[in-house]
């Protein structure tokens, strides 16, 4: 009876039929949620299993950051990999699902696209830059990068009339709730990706961030385990006010101190220009060079310190600092307002003591983003750079437009500086010409791809003899060496 009422009746999404640990019933939530963690009575136990938890993982995140940027990309792909199941078993119905074979490999096929999508961009300059060596390879990666944004729309495209083939009566509103929903999850798991282009920009824009908040989470809950008597949000009721500016203090003055340590770190600071793992050795930039400020007159004459060192990157990390502690926690919030919603305790409990994967990433991932736009906007030059053009050159023309481009540059530029199209013309200079003067012209015959052809030949004082094309004769230039 009831599962007939269950295939005909509007399908809203509901949780599954068996009951995990991390579902729970609505009175009790509310039930646990009334009380501080200041009393409750299990706070010891539930701090050992929080805290041993975290140890693990902390450790597993430092070995992994050894390992480089490749090794924390593949962990960010994991972790989403990891949340967008946790999110999907969410609103799955498993007797509904049994009359729709193949529906959840279709899920996964949106998610699989839509990675390719985002990572595809993210690390096409990465992947180009490591097959330079191998001209085949390099013509088919490019190719492929070329093709990239056509080949996940047609993916996306077989999808989708993948979707409208399995539609069932009196399932629409199921299939149509589980599109949307796969939908909103890509959008949700992917802002994660950012952090991916953190990372190859410097170890050090990824590391600090995601520290920041693992700090203001930590700090959060040691406040409010001690001193927490006021609640701070409805939505989430063991959050106190103590914990909160407890934890923003903490985050602040831990972002200027933790980005001094980690910016003494090339392995952190250095960009990683393709996808290799090797060490990496580099000029760290003007962020990460210490500047000197003298205490005279601010600090007691005997104080032992006369002046201090700061690196200018730490000034920006207090911007990070200040985002980690104030507004990232509203993720935090936001997942507690949609568990209440469907009625569970957590995303799911892979993490002993801390729940799901997704129930640690929710503040991450507002984090990331943060990260990735105050990079872009306020870190990065904003004007083109050299290196910049010379990336786009190397992704979108291939070996031979790159070699025509050549060619067409240096007669644009022989032409803009010298009035002639095809070559270099001189006139015959004589004994009396400057030697700043000659100084340029064997600068510029050492270094312009002329035409003409030289030689030395001994006269004098050991003359430098060179000799240009000149409409058909030839124009004999004497330089004196300098």
């Amino acid at each position: 009876m009831q599962q007939d009422l269950g295939d005909n009746a509007p399908s809203t999404a509901i949780l599954r039929h068996r009951r995990r640990s991390n579902e729970v019933l609505s009175d009790a939530i509310q039930e646990n949620g009334s009380h501080l963690l200041v009393d409750d009575r299990n706070k010891y136990r539930s701090m050992w299993i929080r805290t041993y938890s975290t140890l693990w993982m902390i450790g597993g995140f430092v070995f992994i950051v050894y390992m480089g940027h490749l090794y924390i990309c593949a962990m960010v792909v994991v972790i989403q990999i990891l949340m967008a199941r946790e999110l999907f078993n969410l609103m799955r119905k498993a007797h509904e699902e049994q009359d729709l074979p193949g529906f959840r490999l279709l899920n996964w096929h949106f998610f699989f696209t839509a990675m390719l999508f985002v990572y595809g961009r993210i690390l096409s300059q990465r992947l180009v830059n490591t097959v330079t060596s191998d001209m085949v390879l390099y013509q088919l990666v490019g190719s492929l990068i070329k093709y990239h944004m056509v080949i996940c729309y047609f993916l996306y495209i077989a999808g989708f009339v993948w979707f409208i083939l399995t539609l069932k009566k009196k399932m629409y509103r199921y299939q149509f709730g589980q599109f949307a929903w796969t939908h909103m999850i890509l959008i949700v798991v992917f802002t994660q990706s950012t952090s991916a282009a953190n990372i190859f920009e410097g170890i050090f824009w990824f590391l600090l961030p995601a520290s920041l908040i693992v700090i203001n989470d930590t700090a959060a809950y040691l406040f409010g385990f001690f001193f927490g008597r006021t609640p701070l949000i409805k939505l989430s009721p063991k959050k106190t006010w103590e914990g909160f500016i407890g934890a923003s203090v903490a985050t602040i003055i831990s972002a200027f101190v933790l980005a001094n340590i980690l910016g003494h770190f090339k392995w952190l600071t250095c960009p990683r220009k393709d996808l290799s793992t090797g060490w990496l050795h580099c000029d760290p930039g003007p962020l990460f060079k210490q500047e000197y400020f003298s205490l005279s007159g601010v600090v007691p004459q005997w104080f032992p310190w006369k002046e201090v060192s700061i690196l200018p990157v730490q000034w920006h990390s207090l911007w990070l600092g200040l985002f980690a502690s104030i507004i990232a926690p509203f993720g935090g919030f936001f997942a507690s307002g949609f568990k209440r919603a469907f009625k569970i305790k957590d995303f799911g409990d892979s993490i002993p003591g801390h729940g799901g994967i997704t129930d640690r990433m929710d503040c991450q991932m507002i984090m990331a983003m943060f990260a990735y736009i105050y990079h872009q906007s306020f870190v990065v030059p904003q004007s083109l750079s050299v290196e910049m053009i010379l990336n786009q050159i190397l992704v979108n023309l291939t070996f031979e437009q790159q070699l025509d481009l050549y060619r067409k540059l240096g007669d644009i530029l022989r032409e803009k500086h010298f009035g002639m199209p095809g070559g270099l013309r001189l006139p015959v200079l004589g004994d009396d010409v400057p030697e700043q003067m000659l100084g340029v012209l064997q600068l510029l015959l050492r270094e312009m791809p002329l035409r003409a052809v030289g030689y030395l030949r001994p006269q004098g004082r050991m003359p430098l003899l060179q000799q240009f094309e000149d409409e058909g004769g030839w124009t004999e230039v004497p330089l004196r060496p300098l």
